[in-house]
């Protein structure tokens, strides 16, 4: 980054935002290759070579074990780039250098230094009949072109869909990790889990480590091998197998777990995050940063408890209110919601649970209410802010119907409103005020998810820090 001059245009991070999210979107199916990408690194000098790279698949968990295998090679004093997709609230989230995120100057002025570059590949692939760099291929290009200008030591990297012709599928992966893989954007990457699997597998690379979460459908272990085979892959160690979770206890705000990898035992590890899930998460990435951080055997327990009881997941199963007690989770599929489900059963005394749900249409909108339904007493039906994309309430209310019944549905065509009618019925019940055994999950979608903290963010009001007789 030009730390003498950033942002030297003066251009504002939200003009730069709409300049890049109005590309083509990585949806466009004529546009399954990763010629672009390719092009743009070798005009920049093939930036990526510089530094070592956790490359991450799979349906679920990506976010989770991104960031706490980022943690744990922070904590060992590597420097460390982050790329995560989608962001919740400001597109400066999807790109961090040692647990922060990009301000919005380095923001601006990262992508002022590759504008020129990307314009050259765009008017090539002009030139050819193809499509110009989309959105994502553009920011997995500032991701990288920024790791290296850091430098880092080591970039944690999320696909942003399948794997084979993902923008990321650029980088050469020193730990191959593929989360678990169920059913989803089944229109882009194939209508069943072995075709979707077939996708994913193109992260692995020769000479990688591949490191293979607990899966949902056994039918995707062949393919894993397969391709780790073929793609002459270091070895590959499997959650169940080489991998394990010995145990784990719920404890205030998250659990305790001890875990097992091919390199030793780490015993009562703190996790800051509910949930089982959230527990294999940490056993995957405790594997990816073994193979990424320069040591031999295990980590120091101290330091691995320390980092992993630090991770923060926005957007994934995150209380944001109490009284009433709100959690919002940015998952959309079968497989997120039975993850959603099982961790507030086990973990809050709900008496009442009103869910607000806004997703887009793509999604198996039926299945995952489904899932849901026991959890929920009640449903508000609604839209977030992604107009294009997303289900109307009118059509989600009618979806919702068929698996609820009619009375425990709700249409409110806002979130904020949905929001509202939510706190509403949870205060109607609640005898003591207290909001205890009352609880709101605002989920479906990662853009209503955004949406909501958004709307639930406690804002700071200056006027509290004068004194009383100055305060308006």
């Amino acid at each position: 980054m030009s730390y003498e001059y950033p942002n030297s245009q003066g251009r504002t991070i939200q003009e730069v935002a709409r300049e890049i999210m109005g590309r083509p979107t990585e949806h466009d199916t004529t546009n399954l290759n990763i010629d672009r990408m390719e092009a743009i690194l070798d005009l920049m000098g093939h930036p990526e070579q510089s530094f070592r790279v956790v490359h991450l698949t799979g349906t679920n968990g990506k976010g989770s074990i991104a960031r706490m295998t980022e943690a744990l090679a922070r904590s060992y004093g590597l420097r460390t780039g982050l790329y995560t997709s989608p962001h919740l609230e400001r597109i400066n989230e999807r790109i961090a250098i040692d647990g922060r995120e990009l301000d919005d100057d380095d923001f601006v002025d990262i992508y002022e230094q590759i504008k020129g570059l990307v314009a050259i590949v765009d008017d090539k692939a002009v030139q050819k009949g193809q499509a110009p760099m989309s959105f994502f291929e553009v920011l997995t290009a500032m991701a990288i072109w920024s790791f290296a200008d850091a430098p880092v030591d080591v970039a944690i990297v999320e696909v942003g869909m399948g794997g084979m012709w993902d923008a990321t599928n650029v980088l050469s992966a020193d730990a191959a990790v593929i989360g678990p893989i169920d059913m989803d954007h089944m229109q882009w990457l194939g209508n069943t889990v072995e075709e979707i699997a077939g996708e994913k597998v193109g992260i692995i690379k020769p000479d990688s480590t591949v490191i293979v979460s607990a899966q949902p459908h056994e039918d995707v272990m062949p393919i894993i091998e397969q391709a780790a085979h073929d793609r002459q892959a270091t070895k590959v160690l499997y959650d169940g197998q080489q991998l394990e979770v010995i145990s784990r206890q719920p404890a205030v705000g998250g659990q305790v777990v001890t875990l097992r990898t091919p390199s030793g035992i780490y015993e009562d590890v703190p996790i800051d995050k509910f949930g089982e899930h959230q527990a294999h998460n940490a056993l995957v990435a405790l594997a990816a940063a073994e193979v990424v951080i320069p040591v031999n055997g295990a980590l120091d327990g101290g330091i691995v408890a320390e980092a992993l009881s630090q991770v923060k997941i926005p957007g994934r199963l995150e209380q944001v209110r109490s009284s009433p007690t709100i959690i919002i989770d940015g998952g959309h599929n079968v497989n997120a919601a039975q993850a959603l489900r099982e961790t507030i059963e086990e973990n809050y005394d709900f008496q009442q649970v009103v869910g607000v749900v806004a997703m887009m249409r793509d999604k198996q909108i039926e299945e995952y209410l489904g899932t849901l339904e026991p959890l929920l007493t009640q449903i508000v039906v609604t839209e977030n802010s992604w107009a294009e994309r997303v289900m109307s309430a009118d059509e989600l209310e009618i979806v919702a119907k068929k698996v609820f019944g009619s009375d425990r549905v709700i249409r409110e065509n806002t979130l904020p409103d949905a929001i509202q009618k939510a706190v509403n019925l949870v205060d109607e019940e609640d005898d003591l005020g207290v909001g205890y055994g009352h609880g709101i999950v605002v989920c479906g979608s990662f853009v209503t998810a955004g949406d909501a903290r958004s709307l639930l963010k406690e804002h700071h009001n200056p006027d509290l820090e004068k004194p009383k007789a100055e305060r308006v």
